[in-house]
Formats: C-alpha cells, structure tokens, sequence
C-alpha cells in the first residue's frame, strides 16, 4: 500500500502564508485610503468648482438674453407709438400698451434673474391667491393648447 493515505507525504501548511497576505494586503488597502480619500476631495472640489463656473456662464448669458428681449419691448413700443394714431380710443389703448411694454423693457434691462426671481416671489407672497390663480389659468390654457 504504497499510495495509502497514511504513507503519503503530508502537504505543506499554507494557512499561515495565507494569514500573512491577507494581513499585507490589510495594510495595504489602509496606507492607500488616506490617498484615495484625499483624491476624491480634490476630485468633488474641482467639480464643484467647475458646476460653479458653468452656472455663472449661464446666468450671464440669460442675463444678456433679458437684456435683449428688454431692448426689443423698448423698440416694439416706439413702433406702436409711431404708428398708432395718438387720439381716440385706440391711441389712448396704444399709448398704454406702448408704456407697458416700454416699463417691462426697461426692467428686463435693468434687473438679474436672481432680482427677478426675488420679485416674483415677493409678489406671490403678498398676493398668494391671485398668484395661485394665475397658475392655474396659465396652465388650464397650456393644456387645452397642447391637447390640439
């Protein structure tokens, strides 16, 4: 019986090698957090960073976008004052629509959207029923548009 179980050679006792890899690989894995902690700070600090710069590239541009369509109100009322008889009822109607449009130009031109946003709330907030009803209107309408 010369392949018994009893007479062959014993393996060799890996166990403890085993322990002492993991044990490196342990320590590894904790000398690289601290790292790997760091390069994900800098990594989140840079992004943020960038979002900030993206998000004020893109306030600007909405800002110049007001601006814009605050100059063209402004010169749609020049028009209907030019080309608006100035009595009766229609140059009386005219005129206002003309001064509306003039104020709301000159605002746009005026105003951020963070000032305009600021206003808008404000105004909900002192009047929240007629707000609430304006929305509602806004959207009954969007809605029967849409549904054609």
């Amino acid at each position: 019986m010369a392949n018994s179980p009893a007479n062959s050679p014993k393996a060799p006792d890996n166990k403890g090698q085993s322990q002492g890899s993991i044990s490196s690989a342990g320590q590894s894995v904790q000398e690289a957090a601290p790292d790997l902690t760091q390069k994900a700070r800098e990594t989140a600090g840079d992004l943020g960073h960038r979002a900030k710069e993206l998000a004020g590239a893109a306030a600007e541009r909405t800002d110049d976008a007001l601006g814009a369509v605050g100059q063209g109100m402004s010169s749609l009322a020049g028009t209907i004052r030019q080309n608006v008889p100035h009595e009766g009822v229609l140059g009386s109607a005219a005129g206002s629509v003309a001064e509306g449009l003039d104020t709301g130009g000159k605002y746009l031109r005026e105003h951020g959207l963070n000032e305009i946003g600021d206003d808008v709330g404000r105004l909900v907030r002192q009047h929240p029923l007629p707000a609430l009803l304006t929305v509602f209107g806004i959207g009954f309408l969007l809605g029967s548009a849409l549904r054609r």
